[in-house]
C-alpha cells in the first residue's frame, strides 16, 4: 500500500476532500502513513523506534494506532480524533472509522486480546468494539454502539451492548457507505411493542370490567 493509493482512498470516502494538497492536511493520513513505517520498525524487532514514531504520530494527530496492530489496504478514517487501535487488533480491506472509535482489549493478558475487522467494515463516531472478537465482512457498526460479541458479516449492529438489528447485502453497504446506521432504533421498536401490549390488555381489562 503506497502513499498514493492513501491518498485515493481519502477522495473515495470523504465527499469533502477537493484537491490532493488539502487531504495532504488530513491528520488521519499522517497517522496512516507513519503507522506503516512504525508497523514495517515493529516487524522488524525495533520495537522502541516504532513505538517512539508511533507516540510522535499521537501527539502530533490525536489518532493512536499501536504499531502492532495489522492494518490491510483502502483504509481511511474520517477526522480521526481520539480513535484508538490496539496492538493486536487487525483490520481488513477498505474499512472505515470515524472519530472516537476505540479498538481495545478487555483484559490483561498478553495473547490476542483487541478485535478482527472484516473487510468493507464500517465503524461510526464513538463507537467501542473491545475485545478479543471477530467482526463479519460487510459490516456497519452504529455511532455511540459498544460491540463486545462476535458480529456475523452483512450486519448492522447499533446499542449498548451491541445488537444486529438488521441484514443487509455488500451492495447496499457499499451504496450508502458513509451512513453510521444511525436511523435504527431497536429501543423504540421494543417500546412501541410493549406499548400496543399494554394497550391490549387495558382493554381486556376494561371488557372483564364491563
Amino acid at each position: 500500500m503506497s502513499f498514493k493509493d492513501d491518498i485515493n482512498v481519502v477522495f473515495k470516502n470523504d465527499p469533502a476532500a477537493k484537491s490532493i494538497f488539502e487531504v495532504g492536511l488530513y491528520p488521519s493520513i499522517h497517522a496512516v502513513f507513519w503507522y506503516r513505517i512504525a508497523h514495517k520498525l515493529w516487524k522488524c524487532k525495533c520495537i522502541t523506534l516504532a513505538r517512539w514514531i508511533s507516540q510522535c504520530a499521537r501527539f502530533c494527530t490525536g489518532i493512536e494506532i499501536h504499531p502492532g496492530a495489522k492494518i490491510g489496504k483502502g483504509f481511511f478514517i474520517d477526522h480521526g480524533m481520539g480513535v484508538v487501535i490496539g496492538e493486536t487488533a487487525e483490520i481488513g480491506d477498505n474499512c472505515l472509522l470515524y472519530h472516537n472509535v476505540t479498538l481495545g482489549g478487555v483484559n490483561l493478558s498478553k495473547t490476542k486480546r483487541h478485535p478482527t475487522l472484516g473487510n468493507n467494515v464500517v465503524v461510526g463516531a464513538g463507537a467501542k468494539v473491545l475485545g478479543n472478537i471477530i467482526i463479519g465482512d460487510n459490516v456497519r457498526i452504529g455511532a455511540n454502539s459498544v460491540v463486545l460479541k462476535d458480529v456475523p458479516s452483512d450486519s448492522v449492529v447499533v446499542g449498548v451492548p451491541g445488537r444486529v438489528v438488521e441484514k443487509e447485502k455488500k451492495e447496499e453497504v457499499e451504496a450508502d457507505r458513509l451512513s453510521q446506521a444511525c436511523g435504527v432504533d431497536p429501543e423504540e421498536d421494543i417500546i412501541k411493542l410493549l406499548c400496543n401490549k399494554v394497550r391490549e390488555l387495558e382493554e381486556k381489562v376494561n371488557n372483564l370490567e364491563k
